[in-house]
């Protein structure tokens, strides 16, 4: 009986995509409405890294981001104290992401070979990177990369053992724990 409610309620949520698929969707869409506008008109084969780059120039006329040019007295300031004439920008987050969406997207629809996705090109990585270098530089908050922790072999395996010899209070101690459950 439980089971059921429970198939019930996951095949109810598979019928709708979502929040991300339909954003994935919407993103694909607007990426095919840019190249259809596109003065001449691309078809998606012979889209390169160089337009995806364009796309996403074309977005920030959309953006809510200040980001503050080097000639603005808040260059540089987290909290500037006052407005000024600095351009809105989409923020790196939100384009680093739309990336990684139209991405999944070109490789869904069989797009061709992994090599071929003009949003997976190295332009496309290195404009990023700048966005989000230059965006920092202009909030003064620096994007520090996050080191990835890595356990260590001595401490991640478990010691059943407690020192006290083969078959010690440490084995006795898991069969009462395993009981429990």
């Amino acid at each position: 009986m439980e089971g059921e409610t429970v198939a019930k309620a996951a095949a109810s949520s598979s019928s709708s995509p979502s929040r991300y698929e339909s954003q994935k969707r919407r993103d694909w869409n607007t990426v095919l409405q840019y190249l259809k506008n596109h003065k001449p008109p691309l078809n998606l084969s012979r889209c390169s890294g160089a337009h995806v780059i364009e796309f996403l120039k074309y977005l920030d006329q959309f953006g809510k981001t200040k980001v503050h040019v080097p000639a603005c007295p808040f260059f540089g300031e987290p909290n500037p104290p006052a407005q000024c004439t600095c351009p809105l920008r989409q923020a790196w987050g939100s384009l680093d992401a739309l990336i990684g969406r139209l991405r999944a997207a070109f490789e869904e629809i069989g797009g061709g070979l992994p090599e071929s996705n003009p949003f997976a090109a190295k332009a496309v990585r290195i404009y990023l990177k700048e966005v989000r270098e230059t965006q920092a530089k202009a909030r003064g908050i620096p994007y520090d990369k996050k080191k990835r922790k890595r356990p260590l072999l001595a401490k991640a395996t478990p010691n059943i053992d407690d020192g006290e010899g083969s078959g010690g209070s440490g084995g006795a101690a898991l069969v009462v724990a395993s009981t429990m459950v």
